[in-house]
């Protein structure tokens, strides 16, 4: 089995954090070119405990449709996201989250093992675990430019907030 684990910083509070990242509409359109599309179960908005998304996938041309169900979920820290149909021997993808003031550090465990044994395990090592990570950077990176931006509105709507009562002097 290989684990691919990608650590990414952000400079924004974790709450904002964890829920773009279990965002069905974020994650569909997190590349440049949308590679993956949700066609059933939780086909938009926030995934919970329990909830199934199918999506149809196009990597490394090939189309490709993989189930995943939440397994666990605890919010704002961890969701994790478990293959229950589709290509892969083995799927599983644990989102971490570690919040301090307003950052956060946001961590992806990414276990898989490829099908089709021997040739698939080579591909894995030629190829797909690179690839992956590659996908994982890529994401994050969407995630953290996002999440960012999020926090740096929400401090500006804050700065100029004016609180009842207050009497402000031009």
């Amino acid at each position: 089995m290989t684990l691919v684990e990608v650590h990414t910083e952000i400079n924004a509070d974790l709450q904002t954090c964890f829920d773009l990242a279990r965002d069905v509409d974020f994650y569909q359109n997190s590349l440049e070119k949308p590679n993956e599309i949700p066609i059933t179960g939780k086909i938009s908005g926030l995934v919970e405990k329990g909830d199934y998304v199918t999506w149809e996938t196009n990597h490394l041309i090939l189309t490709q449709h993989l189930t995943l169900k939440v397994t666990e979920f605890v919010n704002p820290v961890l969701f994790v996201d478990e293959m229950v149909k589709g290509d892969f021997k083995y799927y599983r993808h644990e989102h971490i989250f570690k919040g301090n003031a307003n950052k956060t550090l946001m961590t992806d465990r990414f276990y898989f093992e490829p099908p089709y044994g021997v040739i698939g395990k080579l591909f894995n090592k030629m190829f797909l675990e690179e690839y992956m990570r590659k996908l994982l950077i890529a994401r994050n990176k969407a995630l953290k430019i996002k999440a960012e931006d999020i926090a740096e509105r929400k401090k500006k709507t804050q700065e100029v907030s004016i609180k009842p009562g207050e009497i402000i002097q031009l």
